[in-house]
């Protein structure tokens, strides 16, 4: 999978593009329809308002949130797609810096985890994976993203039963 990765402030500066080729490397491990080479994905480290800004725009909810996904193509396409051809946009992942932050403080997390783990939840929607269509895909994907976070040697962040 190829990242194109933009980070704008307020993120402070850090190895966030190498945080997110690990985190994709893992879970590709792990999901292996996201090894495919043709795969490409735009992840944007933003601000809370940017994220509220797309939020509203895009999903009708008027606030910030951690983690947006926007996917662009079906599971069934994913699965079916072969690894050779032109290079497929899976789609876009973008992260809010302040309540990724608040979010860590609040676990006592460092914020590279938080940020580890948001990256891999967002990776999982473009995949197809849903928490909001029922508890044994919440289960799943809460599964699927401990396995990837274990591998980059990330805390299981559902130890406090807290759900995205």
């Amino acid at each position: 999978m190829d990242l194109e990765i933009d980070i704008e402030d307020p993120w402070p500066t850090g190895d966030w593009p190498e945080l997110a080729e690990r985190a994709a490397a893992a879970l590709a491990q792990i999901a292996p329809e996201l090894a495919n080479p043709r795969l490409s994905v735009s992840l944007l480290f933003t601000s809370d308002e940017e994220i509220h800004a797309l939020n509203r725009e895009w999903r009708e909810r008027d606030k910030p949130t951690n983690v947006l996904s926007f996917p662009m193509l079906e599971r069934r396409a994913l699965l079916a797609l072969g690894p050779d051809g032109p290079p497929e946009l899976l789609g876009d992942v973008a992260l809010a810096h302040e309540t990724c932050a608040r979010e860590a403080a609040d676990k006592g997390v460092a914020l590279e985890d938080h940020a580890a783990h948001l990256i891999v939840h967002g990776l999982l929607h473009l995949a197809g994976h849903d928490h909001e269509l029922g508890e044994a895909e919440a289960a799943t994907m809460e599964a699927l993203e401990t396995k990837a976070l274990a591998q980059m040697g990330v805390a299981d962040p559902y130890g406090d039963s807290e759900a995205i």
